[in-house]
């Protein structure tokens, strides 16, 4: 299988191959060290995801078992699964001392880290599709419970509210303050929804391709005032976040660019993973592509995009 997904949390990055992990960090310079590659999922990885505090890291199998491993030492410390039933997305409590997944059979469920069922929440709660999210108060937990609905479900308050669109969802992702969802649909299009109070579209954002694959984008820059996304084209696109405007398409892959990963604290590094078998750090400031990695090896590019 070729990279699907990347993400940068401190200095390290990470992309998905197959049924295999490998972390990597990441240098101020953009030099890329590999760090372990992590074995053990019989079925292709759908869902990576870091623990608060940068030191676990969960993956998900594609309708198989949740694992959880120490990411200093590789080591796999637990797996997560239920008889009969597969998993097919996780995420981490904001205190790290729990996770949460979606199931097979459209349940989402909370798990202690020894593996203890704690809530479920049955019923139409998910679909097939890996994306999940959780607020940073651990209070609402966000899904897509449908192919055009995304559910927000209140943990304390024990109530549920639907996001509704009119095309098909393909991906999500939740805004650092928890208050806005960038929605990713089947028509080339990307909404930016506020979920406060008033839930509602409050922009839109085109210009990339996407007709056969899952093409996943995300909030960064400064105080996160930008959206990137990946694209069928090869190319990497950046709009602003307020006005809607294309600032850039990025050039260097030679492949779908399948997602994006904006580094949380420096807002001039975005990562990019493409079905080209690369992962391109970009250095924003003058947009230029700092490194690349493929098959172990770390390219650098002096070039202007």
């Amino acid at each position: 299988m070729l990279p699907i997904s990347c993400d940068i949390e401190g200095d390290r990055l990470w992309l998905v191959e197959g049924g295999q992990i490998p972390p990597f960090q990441v240098k101020d310079s953009g030099q890329v060290v590999s760090k372990h590659k992590l074995t053990g999922h019989q079925k292709p990885v759908l869902t990576v995801s870091w623990s608060p505090d940068d030191y676990q890291l969960l993956t998900c199998g594609q309708e198989e078992v949740i694992r959880r491993w120490d990411v200093n030492s590789g080591e796999c410390l637990f797996v997560y699964e239920r008889h009969g039933v597969g998993l097919i997305s996780c995420g981490w409590f904001p205190d790290g001392k729990g996770i949460v997944s979606g199931m097979t059979d459209k349940s989402i469920c909370l798990w202690d880290l020894d593996g203890k069922e704690l809530e479920c929440w049955k019923g139409q709660r998910t679909v097939n599709i890996s994306d999940m999210a959780i607020t940073d108060d651990g209070k609402r937990i966000i899904s897509i419970c449908k192919e055009t609905a995304i559910l927000l479900l209140d943990r304390e308050a024990k109530f549920e509210r639907l996001i509704e669109e009119e095309q098909v969802i393909t991906s999500f992702s939740l805004s650092r303050d928890n208050k806005f969802l960038l929605v990713n649909l089947i028509n080339q299009e990307i909404h930016l929804w506020s979920i406060e109070d008033d839930v509602k579209v409050v922009s839109k954002y085109k210009g990339h391709t996407r007709t056969r694959f899952v093409i996943r984008s995300c909030f960064g820059g400064f105080e996160q005032a930008f959206i990137a996304s990946g694209s069928e084209d090869s190319q990497v696109y950046i709009w602003h976040r307020g006005t809607g405007e294309l600032l850039s398409a990025l050039p260097g892959h030679s492949g779908a660019v399948n997602c994006v990963s904006w580094h949380p604290r420096n807002p001039h590094m975005l990562a990019s993973a493409s079905d080209d078998r690369t992962i391109r750090i970009w250095g924003l400031d003058d947009l230029k592509c700092v490194a690349t990695h493929s098959n172990g090896t770390v390219h650098h590019s002096n070039g202007k995009f």
